[in-house]
C-alpha cells in the first residue's frame, strides 16, 4: 500500500479540560459525545458535547459526588439513549442525560472502584435482554439487568481461598441469539477469563504475563470471532475465538504495539478487521487483521484446533506526551473517533480512506 493510499489519522478538534478524563463515548445516532472523569476537588463529572461547525459546544455539565471511571450506552434503547456509569465508590448508575439530577437506576454494585463497564442487548445490537457488566478492584465481575433492582443476574468472584485480583477490563460477546452470551474479564496479573452466561460456567482462561488493560470482541452480536487483549509492557494479543481446543484453548497472535502500556483497543464498527490501539506514550496505532488461509486444522490426535492470522500496522500517530486512556469510534460516521488523554485533553479525530481497505 502506497503512502497515498494509506489511511491518515487527522486531529480534527482538540480541547483542554479542567478535570481528568477517564472515559469518553459517542451518543448513538448523533454528533454528540459524553466525557466522564473527576475534578481536582474530588467530585465526578459528566459532560455532553456536540460537534458544531468544526468546534465543540458544551451542552450539559453534571457534577456528582464520586469520580466517574467508565460508561456505556450498550444496554440502552436507541429511543432512550441512557448512559450507564461506574464510579470510584463502586456504584452503578444509569442516567437520562435530558434529566440527570437523579439516576433512573442505581445500585451499590461493588465494595471498591468500578474499573470497567460494558453493555449489550441495547441499540439494536445483539440478541437477548439488555445487560450491563461491571468489573471492580474488589475482584468481582457482575452482570446486571437494568429491569431488575438491587441484585446482579450473575456474579463471578474468586472462590474461597483464592486471591482476589483487580479486574481492569470487561467485555460482552457471543450475543448472536436469545440464549448465548459470554463475558470476558481481564485482570492485573495477566489473567483472562471467559465466562459463559448461558451455562453460568468458566469456559476458558489463560494468562498473558502482564496486566490486561483492555479487552474487546470484534463484534458483540455474532458467534465469537476474534478477541483483542491489550496489556502493560506494550503488547496486544488477538485470539481466534472460532475454534476452542480442549487443552490448548484458542489460537492467538501477539504484537509489540507500543513502547509502553496499551491502554485501549477499539474495533471499527464498519469493518471488524480494523482496530485502533491507544498507548501510554500518547500514540494511536491503526491495525488490520488478516485471516490465515485455513482458520483451523487437526492436531496429531485429530482434534480441531484454531490457526491464528497475522496483524499489520496501517498507520500510527503521536497525539500527546501523556497516555491516551479512553477511545471510542462513532457508530454512525465511519472514521470519526474521540479520545481522551491524561494531559486533560479530548481530541476528535478523523481517520481517512478506511473504505478502501
Amino acid at each position: 500500500m502506497s503512502a497515498f493510499e494509506k489511511p491518515q489519522i487527522i486531529a480534527h478538534i482538540q480541547k483542554g479540560f479542567n478535570y481528568t478524563v477517564f472515559d469518553c463515548k459517542w451518543v448513538p445516532c448523533s454528533a454528540k459525545f459524553v466525557t466522564m472523569g473527576n475534578f481536582a476537588r474530588g467530585t465526578g463529572v459528566i459532560q455532553l458535547y456536540e460537534i458544531q461547525h468544526g468546534d465543540l459546544k458544551l451542552l450539559r455539565e453534571i457534577e456528582k459526588a464520586k469520580p466517574i471511571k467508565c460508561g456505556t450506552f450498550g444496554a440502552t434503547s436507541l429511543q432512550q439513549r441512557y448512559l450507564a456509569t461506574g464510579d470510584f465508590g463502586g456504584n452503578l448508575h444509569i442516567w437520562n442525560l435530558e434529566a440527570p439530577e437523579m439516576p433512573v437506576y442505581s445500585v451499590k454494585g461493588h465494595k471498591e472502584i468500578i474499573n470497567a463497564i460494558d453493555g449489550v442487548g441495547g441499540l439494536g445490537i445483539g440478541e437477548g435482554a439488555p445487560e450491563i457488566v461491571t468489573g471492580s478492584r474488589d475482584g468481582t465481575v457482575k452482570v446486571w439487568d437494568p429491569r431488575q433492582k438491587d441484585d446482579p443476574v450473575a456474579n463471578m468472584e474468586p472462590v474461597q481461598g483464592e486471591n482476589k485480583r483487580d479486574c481492569w477490563t470487561v467485555a460482552f460477546g457471543n450475543a448472536y441469539n436469545q440464549e448465548e452470551r459470554v463475558v470476558c474479564a481481564g485482570y492485573d496479573n495477566g489473567d483472562i477469563k471467559l465466562f459463559d452466561l448461558r451455562n453460568m460456567a468458566l469456559r476458558w482462561e489463560t494468562n498473558i504475563k502482564n496486566g490486561v488493560c483492555s479487552l474487546e470482541f470484534d463484534r458483540k452480536d455474532i458467534s465469537m470471532n476474534k478477541l483483542v487483549a491489550t496489556s502493560l509492557e506494550g503488547k496486544f494479543h488477538v485470539f481466534d475465538m472460532r475454534t476452542q481446543h480442549p487443552t490448548k484453548g484458542f489460537a492467538s497472535v501477539s504484537e509489540k504495539a507500543h513502547k509502553s502500556t496499551v491502554w485501549q483497543v477499539r474495533h471499527l464498527p464498519q469493518n471488524r478487521e480494523l482496530f485502533l490501539t491507544a498507548g501510554g506514550a500518547g500514540g494511536l496505532h491503526l491495525w488490520k487483521y488478516e485471516y490465515p488461509i485455513q482458520r483451523s486444522k487437526k492436531d496429531s490426535e485429530g482434534i480441531e484446533m484454531g490457526v491464528a492470522g497475522s496483524v499489520s500496522l496501517l498507520q500510527n500517530v503521536t497525539l500527546s506526551t501523556q497516555p491516551i486512556s479512553s477511545l471510542d469510534w462513532s457508530p454512525d460516521k465511519r472514521g470519526l473517533c474521540v479520545c481522551g488523554s491524561f494531559d486533560q485533553t479530548v481530541r476528535v479525530l478523523i481517520v481517512t480512506k478506511l473504505h478502501k481497505i
